[in-house]
């Protein structure tokens, strides 16, 4: 047997790197402005009394134990405590309101909580009731709790207090337990994010979760050298990979930000080498650098966009290993000396050698903006099913309007309708008490539905069009596919939010959210004022910028054959932003297609008539779960198309 068989679950491994990695930093917090770190050897002892106090404590193997609450160290060792004793963790989105969590946690069947402090708790005991399967509940961080008398509430200090004296006891307790794990055991359930009902247990097996990132670890030569800053959410599947099994697998170091509003300053702070972030952050990030280059001096601002425009031209060449002219290369270290290392210095990025972006698709403009500036920036492809990776771009194979070619040891294929198909080591085991779904969705010889549309393109690289289910006719037979035509209009930074229509309709047409950070700094500039999104949503200079986007996409559209005659002729700019409390997204900010196309059915109505304005009055929910109305008279506009332009699209392809 190898070694890497013999380190095939997360105890093994933990046990493994406390072993030849005893002094090097595995995980760090942030907490009152100091980092805190603890060593692989150190948390390996705190891992192994945790286990032995939740075994204590009636915590037992196949049991599921959910987890609520932002990334921190004590959360992450609750993974790997429960897999000690072949328990199953179940992490949740800690920004759902109680009767999401409820589902959740009622539909896993969890016998355990852990939480991350008062507010978290709160949550979960306003709920217990409705978990009949709920006995225990653990707390992180005891602030606000010390009055809490609940029978079955525990802090967490004395659950591993109690441990300590079990393993003390019994020196080879631990080893006993790690032994008996086994790789085709679940170790992880997460929840899909309901884009189109409610949210499903994917059971995903230590195999699964350990050759997957094993693959990708060796792929991408990630090793114990690296860091990772752990600030997306625990409950999704990118972060398991990223943030705990990766870590595991490479034994490199994770650093737990001090809260969700201090993420930005702990990135520049930290510096790390490897960075994922959905395609959203990266553009909010550089609305941001826009925003203030439009503030800075002239000089600055010319200085800027002077080098910017080289990097442009000449630095994803320089990236990639590309031929590039003597003169090009000293300019650009000129830039990379007066704006590029600052710009990057600022943003937290100076370090990073790997950089994935995906779960949308990102601007080119954009993505190049980035890899322009010397970082490895890719895109990639996955869902929770395959345990993230289906697809990944090459080193020297990047393109910005593909998610690459299959990743390691996964097949791939495009079936008749143009759904992709995937089979690979990553494959979940099930979903959870969902035998119908299950077979649904994974066939017996393997092979899974993604329910995406797309295809291969020449150089054998996946280029995603759009959810199966989504891609409709226009009333004239041509493809409509809302998603493609929505990521070309958030391709535009101060776009935030698109969704379009036109299935079994005439034409095209959308809903257009923007970004109010990006348009408000513009207001300010241009002496707008306003007090609301709703007030700017409404103004006239507001559309104006829209339908220019909007034009700006219709053209776009037209370079291509398949999609030319779904341009958009009538859109409208949403008098609120769409928001998961609302449930018009879903906790990974993915729209509900379904549900808005209900809730705004009379806009719709409007876009497919002669009206120019539309009133409307929407329910909406306010931070602290009360629920209000607004109201408002929504304009209408109509955009210039264009005819199918082939020598463009002759161009493009060259």
């Amino acid at each position: 047997m190898t070694e890497t068989n013999k380190l095939d679950t997360f105890p093994k491994l933990l046990r493994h790197n406390a072993e030849i990695r005893a002094k090097r930093p595995a995980i760090r917090e942030k907490d009152h402005g100091i980092w805190q770190s603890w060593t692989w050897a150190e948390v390996y002892e705190e891992v192994k009394a945790y286990a032995a106090g939740l075994d204590k404590l009636g915590l037992k193997a196949g049991d599921h134990i959910g987890i609520v609450g932002s990334n921190r160290p004590r959360l992450y060792w609750t993974m790997a405590a429960a897999q000690f004793l072949g328990a199953i963790p179940v992490p949740v989105y800690a920004d759902g309101v109680a009767e999401e969590l409820q589902y959740i946690l009622d539909n896993a069947e969890v016998t355990f909580v852990v939480t991350e402090d008062q507010e978290q708790t709160d949550k979960i005991l306003s709920v217990q009731e409705n978990v009949p399967t709920l006995k225990q509940i653990i707390f992180d961080d005891p602030r606000g709790l010390r009055d809490y008398n609940e029978e079955n509430l525990h802090d967490y200090v004395n659950v591993v207090d109690a441990g300590k004296q079990v393993v003390k006891k019994d020196l080879a307790w631990a080893d006993r337990m790690i032994d008996a794990t086994k790789a085709e055991k679940a170790s992880i359930m997460l929840y899909t994010s309901g884009t189109t009902g409610k949210p499903k247990g994917v059971v995903l097996s230590h195999n699964n979760i350990l050759i997957t990132a094993r693959n990708a670890v060796d792929l991408e030569g990630l090793n114990e050298t690296d860091e990772v800053l752990a600030y997306l959410p625990m409950a999704w599947v990118g972060d398991h990979i990223f943030s705990y099994a990766q870590s595991l697998v490479a034994g490199f170091c994770v650093s737990c930000p001090e809260s969700t509003d201090t993420v930005l300053n702990d990135l520049w702070e930290l510096g790390p080498t490897y960075y994922f972030a959905p395609p959203r952050i990266f553009e909010s990030t550089l609305t941001t650098v826009m925003i203030r280059m439009e503030d800075a001096s002239k000089i600055k601002r010319k200085m800027f966009h002077y080098f910017m425009d080289h990097a442009r031209k000449t630095g994803v060449d320089i990236l990639d290993g590309k031929p590039v002219g003597l003169m090009d290369r000293i300019k650009y270290a000129i830039g990379n000396t007066l704006v590029y290392a600052p710009l990057k210095n600022a943003l937290g990025l100076s370090r990073i050698r790997l950089g994935y972006t995906a779960g949308e698709a990102i601007g080119p403009e954009i993505f190049e903006f980035y890899r322009s500036l010397g970082i490895n920036l890719k895109q990639l492809y996955g869902m929770t099913e395959a345990s993230v990776f289906v697809a990944i771009q090459p080193n020297g194979e990047i393109k910005a309007d593909t998610v690459g070619v299959p990743a390691p040891d996964v097949e791939v294929k495009v079936e008749d309708n143009g759904e992709i198909m995937y089979r690979g080591p990553g494959t979940f085991m099930e979903y959870y008490k969902n035998p119908e779904s299950t077979a649904e969705t994974k066939q017996a010889d393997g092979w899974v539905h993604t329910g995406d549309a797309g295809f291969f393109d020449e150089d054998g690289h996946i280029k995603i069009i759009d959810r199966a289910k989504d891609v409709g006719k226009l009333n004239d037979g041509t493809m409509m596919a809302p998603k493609y035509i929505e990521n070309k209009l958030k391709f535009f930074p101060n776009i935030k939010e698109a969704v379009a229509f036109g299935h079994d309709r005439d034409y095209c047409a959308a809903f257009i959210n923007f970004d109010l950070e990006a348009v408000g700094n513009w207001a300010e500039r241009n002496n707008i004022a306003y007090a609301s999104y709703q007030e700017l949503a409404a103004h006239p200079e507001v559309y104006k910028i829209m339908k220019e986007h909007v034009e700006a996409v219709n053209r776009s559209l037209s370079t291509e054959e398949r999609v030319a005659g779904s341009q958009i002729k009538r859109f409208l700019v949403l008098h609120k932003a769409l928001d998961a409390d609302d449930g018009e997204l879903t906790r990974t900010s993915k729209v509900r297609r379904k549900f808005v196309a209900e809730r705004y059915e009379p806009l719709i109505d409007a876009l497919y008539s002669d009206k120019t304005s539309c009133h409307i009055e929407t329910e909406v929910t306010y931070e602290d779960g009360r629920k209000g109305s607004i109201s408002a008279d929504v304009q209408i506009m109509d955009a210039d198309t264009f005819p199918f332009n082939a020598t463009a699209m002759a161009a493009a392809a060259e």
